[in-house]
């Protein structure tokens, strides 16, 4: 059968018989051929003939046409290529800007494109990037004057970026961050967190007479100045460099980094740098690299900070770290992602040392500082500008311009409580658990030994809790804790004396003698007050004072003096008699209402003599006014009836004798039990731990036999 066979009919004839049908005939469908009428020969002419027709080669002639067209093709791209007018891609650009970084850009001038090459570029000028519309600048963010793009072709074609030109001309950038973190540069949809700036490598990154003007208003932070980055041929100083200079805080500010030539970098070598910033008198330098160039997201350094306060660090850092006295620390610096690390820390805080390690972590709502320092020696004085006060100013100590005249108007007024704003929004800005210990302390109004706190700031609510400060006999332990979530912050103390030497605590010595004043010395005091400063919150601070003598002794001379048996005290002093009588016990309570402390009942008791007094300190004025009188137990021919008094300024009072008649007085001895009720009276007032120790069992027995009202005492 020939292949005639398989086409159809010529229009308008008919089949003839045992012709195939057309697909679709129902019912008409025959077989195409009988059994057996292909037989294997026609097959295989028929694949010959098949593979003849694919292995034909084109004719010259079929070449030439075909290689004219494609020329013509290529020419007409060429000059589709060089006529074509990029700007008309100018609006779908900016519009494609404006939706990624969700608010309006601007493309104000040419856009130019050069394709043909393997390292393709384009130029784009005139952008202008508005503000958010929350932002109450109305100008635009930043103003570019032009970008220019280069980048590598076959790099890309593997999915590698490698650019070999990024270049801004005269880019002016206005930023700016409210009270609440918002942040005109951010460009997310506001889901999305920030993120750590990762560029593909740059083999040349230039930046052309720069402006930049910055405002953080939670830090305090404002900057203008301006930025020039570029390659430097300059012989053996060959390499990357940034430079920075305006005013920071209306000081002068300067920044200057400098690293290895872009030319052949790598983005598996790390990258070398150095860096110097000036903030003020805030100094940083460092020297480290880059594991993988242009990706900020880790580093590594060697940093040297040094400076006249580290609060002042907020504003460079958004750390929240306390005032201190003039410093100098240097440590290994690190940075993983959110996460920074400071380890190997060690240096000068004022006249003491400091050693430790550091790790802020920035990816949590607020930055979570954890630390562990140390100090081998203490200069007691340097943390007095913790609490907004200065360091000691005399000569060979360490303090700042600002910190001496602090220390100046403290004087002049003769105040120890300073009045400096505690800055409650950098509380409020960070979260921290910091341990702290001090092996040694030098320079302490008391002799202190060595000390420990353990810092926690959780939202606002700082607690250094335990807090403890060892004597070399005894401790003062407990906490302290500053509640900055509310708009007035709230301060929070309660400490305790336990085991401890008066000795110690008040050296009161006589030219060529012992201590006339001896014995065991517990205490406790808890205040509450409320205020911005140290002075307002112990200013109308309520609580309650107790101290408590439990045992001692005291040379017979200071105590008949006390009673002002003027006679023989002074008599025992010339004889210079060492001779010491036994102090039963002595209690002084303070009830504190509205930054007044009052005692109503002052009681020490000593075998010859018994003192009673009252007396107040008003910690917002910083003044005292006490008044004590003593009884002797014993007939005396002579005894002047005149109270002893101490008034004036805490920092320096002045002790006195009430002025009046002095009364001689004869007769019988005062009765035991007469003076015990005072301090059966005051007692019960001590809170359990204190009774325990302060052990004044005889005389609560003894005014407990006397009829005195002693009871349980209450917490």
């Amino acid at each position: 059968m020939s292949n005639d066979a398989f086409q159809n009919p010529e229009p308008g004839k008919r089949r003839a018989p045992g012709q195939p049908g057309r697909p679709g005939d129902a019912g008409r469908r025959r077989p195409l051929q009988r059994a057996g009428t292909w037989t294997r020969e026609h097959w295989q002419a028929a694949r010959a003939r098949m593979a003849a027709t694919r292995l034909k080669k084109p004719s010259p002639k079929s070449l030439k046409i075909a290689g004219a067209v494609l020329a013509t093709l290529a020419i007409a791209i060429a000059i589709l290529i060089a006529i074509w007018d990029w700007n008309w891609f100018r609006g779908p650009l900016a519009r494609f800007a404006s939706a990624r970084m969700h608010r309006e850009v601007q493309i104000t001038g040419d856009l130019d494109v050069h394709l043909w090459s393997w390292q393709p570029r384009a130029s784009v000028e005139g952008i202008r990037i508005a503000n958010p519309d929350w932002a109450p600048d109305k100008r635009q963010m930043a103003q570019i004057d032009r970008i220019v793009v280069q980048i590598r072709l076959l790099p890309l074609l593997k999915g590698d970026v490698d650019l070999r030109l990024l270049q801004f001309d005269r880019p002016n950038v206005r930023l700016y961050a409210d009270a609440q973190g918002r942040k005109t540069w951010d460009f997310s949809d506001g889901r999305q967190p920030d993120k750590p700036t990762k560029l593909p490598p740059i083999r040349n990154f230039i930046i052309n007479q720069g402006q930049i003007d910055f405002r953080d208003v939670k830090r305090g932070l404002t900057f203008s100045g301006t930025l020039n980055a570029s390659e430097q041929m300059n012989g053996a100083n060959r390499g990357f460099q940034v430079l920075g200079q305006g005013s920071y805080n209306r000081q002068p500010f300067n920044l200057r980094v400098t690293g290895g030539p872009l030319l052949n970098i790598d983005k598996d070598v790390p990258y070398p740098f150095d860096a110097y910033i000036r903030a003020g008198q805030t100094i940083i330098t460092a020297r480290g690299d880059v594991p993988k160039p242009f990706d900020l997201a880790q580093f590594q350094m060697n940093a040297s900070v040094r400076g006249p306060d580290m609060a002042e660090l907020y504003g460079l850092t958004g750390i929240a770290l306390p005032n201190t006295p003039p410093y100098t620390v240097r440590g290994r610096l690190s940075r993983d992602e959110k996460f920074y690390r400071v380890t190997g820390l060690n240096g000068r805080v004022g006249d003491s040392d400091l050693s430790g390690t550091v790790s802020v972590d920035t990816g949590k709502e607020r930055p979570y500082l954890k630390a562990n320092l140390s100090t081998r020696s203490l200069d007691f004085d340097d943390l007095g500008a913790l609490f907004g006060g200065a360091p000691s100013t005399a000569p060979g100590e360490t303090a700042s311009a600002e910190q001496k005249a602090v220390a100046q108007n403290l004087n002049a007024q003769q105040r120890l409580f300073p009045d400096s704003t505690l800055a409650v929004e950098r509380i409020r800005a960070i979260d921290a658990d910091v341990s702290y210990k001090v092996a040694s302390i030098r320079d302490a109004p008391v002799h202190l030994r060595s000390a420990s706190v353990t810092v926690k700031l959780d939202d606002g609510l700082l607690r250094a809790d335990p807090l403890r400060l060892d004597l070399p006999q005894g401790q003062i332990a407990g906490h302290v804790q500053l509640n900055a979530r509310r708009a007035t912050p709230v301060t929070d103390l309660d400490l305790r004396l336990s085991n401890a030497r008066l000795e110690q605590l008040i050296p009161i010595r006589t030219p060529g003698g012992p201590m006339p004043l001896t014995g065991s010395l517990v205490g406790r005091a808890r205040l509450t007050g409320e205020g911005n400063s140290v002075h307002k919150a112990f200013a109308n601070a309520d609580g309650e004072v107790m101290v408590v003598i439990p045992n001692g002794e005291i040379r017979e001379a200071f105590a008949e003096l006390m009673g002002v048996n003027v006679v023989k005290g002074l008599g025992l002093l010339l004889k210079k008699d060492q001779d010491k009588v036994p102090v039963r016990c002595g209690v002084a309570h303070f009830q504190t209402t509205d930054g007044v402390m009052r005692a109503n009942r002052i009681v020490f008791d000593t075998e010859p003599v018994v003192v009673t007094g009252t007396g107040t300190v008003n910690l917002g004025t910083e003044r005292m006014d006490f008044r004590v009188q003593g009884q002797p137990k014993k007939f005396r021919l002579v005894r002047l009836m005149l109270p002893v008094t101490a008034k004036g300024p805490l920092r320096a009072p002045k002790m006195g004798v009430e002025p009046g008649k002095a009364i001689a007085q004869g007769g019988l001895a005062v009765a035991l039990g007469s003076v015990l009720s005072p301090i059966a009276a005051i007692l019960p007032f001590v809170d359990p731990g204190l009774a325990k120790d302060a052990n004044c069992s005889a005389l609560l027995a003894s005014a407990s036999a006397e009829g005195a009202p002693v009871k349980s005492a209450r917490r």
